[in-house]
């Protein structure tokens, strides 16, 4: 069996529970990232929840099934749920998948770097 390379990191302040994912979320990792983050929406119980991209590099099929399936869990509790900063490569899959039509894609504002 291979082993993932995807890590995660779950918070819950104010309600938004957001799980950060970083590595590559492919077959091998998504079943155990999937399993972890429902136990934390389940303890939880938040009005929201944030899937973090900012540290992803790859995402294959599994990544999509992952963001639906916590789509329609968050749908069903009556909470709201978003993916946040997506890179190039894993928003295009997004895209053609069609899921931006359903799932909020969040972006945090770029910084300004200080002109000397």
């Amino acid at each position: 069996m291979a082993k993932s390379s995807c890590k995660l990191n779950v918070s819950c302040i104010n309600g938004i529970l957001t799980a950060s994912l970083c590595g590559e979320l492919d077959h091998h990792g998504a079943v155990a990232v999937r399993t972890l983050i429902d136990g934390e929406i389940q303890r939880q119980n938040p009005q929201k929840t944030v899937l973090d991209l900012t540290g992803l590099d790859f995402m294959d099929s599994s990544g999509l099934g992952l963001i639906m399936g916590r789509y329609a869990l968050m749908q069903r509790l009556g909470g709201e749920f978003a993916v946040k900063n997506p890179n190039e490569r894993v928003l295009k899959i997004f895209k053609l998948a069609g899921l931006e039509r359903m799932v909020k894609v969040e972006a945090e504002p770029k910084r300004k770097e200080k002109v000397k």
